[in-house]
């Protein structure tokens, strides 16, 4: 999958002076501001236990070994309680084990996360060691460990700059969807949607209220996502609105428009039931794709963007999915790149699992 805009250094220098700047009770937070003071908090967390078990071994034993003994040993402990954080809610203690995952965890970038968090709590450990008493050993752990943060910080507060520019209503994960009945080809078809190395795939999803259409479409927005991928979350409404609209993507608060992102999610185009009528038809909807002087580039970017449609329900009668891929077609999508998913009546939940890997990855970091 080719990526129409990507992040510089220069957007997320603007968003770590935006960061490290103001009162967030006056903005609000966002998650790179949330995601630095996480990484404060484990670097206090290694920190602060370190120097009350410096205060604590001091009188029994030499200042610089009493030093390194605790740092040694709060980074012992916080090893041990991220290893068991990390195997036990998403393995040993859930339910029906890895087996029972829908969509299996991304295993590895959870990992990443896990070792980022034990670095932050490895530097404040033998930080505290360093100023309580300088030894080879402490200063050489606190660089080292130092120059390890530096690329994870690059990536993940990176991360959090794709993750919060689509505008996503909520946090969820595709590993965190958790139904019986979606079937084996439903999953298989949103796995090559996921996995698309070429740009203009659409995915239609169909479903009553309550059926997970739009938790499904934010779980694998949000994939990508995380992959690098900009990517768009608006409602079929605003987006009306959108197609009258001049790109204009220079401002500190728009990394991209709809246009020049790579992945958009048009939510709540139709309802479904219990409301039985579809409020917007795929002729009315290509009539406000055809907006004015806009027409040739709305429907440029809608045949060149991977887009995921919300719907409401579908059935052999009314044939919405033909419908919708018949609207495409004539705008110059190729069949092979639409992919049609009728969702059963069921509520997706989320598995529960809150380990700090898992909760981090879902932009709580």
């Amino acid at each position: 999958m080719l990526m129409k805009k990507t992040i510089t250094f220069r957007n997320m220098a603007r968003q770590l002076k935006a960061d490290l700047g103001g009162k967030d009770s006056y903005r609000g937070v966002t998650l790179t501001y949330t995601w630095l003071a996480n990484q404060f908090g484990h670097f206090s967390l290694g920190f602060i236990p370190a120097f009350i078990a410096f205060l604590m071994m001091k009188p029994h034993m030499s200042p610089a070994k009493a030093s390194l003994n605790a740092a040694c040993l709060i980074s012992g402990i916080w090893l041990v309680f991220e290893t068991l954080n990390f195997l036990w809610p998403l393995t040993l203690g859930k339910k029906g084990g890895v087996s029972s995952y829908v969509f299996q965890p991304a295993w590895g970038n959870v990992a990443f996360d896990t070792i980022t968090d034990l670095l932050f709590f490895w530097l404040g450990a033998f930080f505290c060691a360093l100023l309580c008493y300088d030894t080879p050993m402490a200063r050489g752990v606190v660089m080292v460990t130092a120059t390890l943060c530096l690329y994870p910080t690059y990536y993940w507060y990176l991360t959090k700059m794709y993750l919060q520019a689509p505008g996503y209503p909520f946090q969820f994960r595709l590993s965190q969807w958790s139904t019986e009945q979606i079937a084996p080809e439903d999953i298989e078809l949103i796995k090559r949607f996921l996995d698309s190395n070429t740009m203009g795939m659409h995915l239609f999803l169909f479903g009553p209220k309550n059926s997970g259409k739009t938790s499904l479409s934010v779980a694998i927005a949000t994939e990508l996502s995380i992959r690098h991928y900009s990517a768009i979350y608006t409602s079929a409404m605003k987006l009306y609105c959108m197609f009258f609209e001049q790109d204009d993507d220079n401002t500190a608060d728009v990394l991209w428009t709809w246009r020049k992102a790579s992945i958009l999610v048009i939510d709540d185009i139709n309802p479904g039931d219990p409301v039985k009528e579809d409020l917007i038809t795929s002729d009315r909807f290509l009539g406000f794709v055809d907006a004015l002087s806009t027409r040739d580039i709305n429907r440029t970017a809608l045949k060149d963007t991977n887009v995921i449609w919300v719907l409401g329900n579908d059935d052999k009668d009314r044939k919405l999915s033909a419908n919708w891929q018949d609207m495409l077609h004539s705008i110059g999508v190729e069949r092979d790149k639409m992919l049609s998913l009728n969702l059963q009546r069921h509520i997706p939940v989320a598995r529960g699992a809150r380990s700090k890997g898992e909760y981090d990855l879902q932009m709580q970091s």
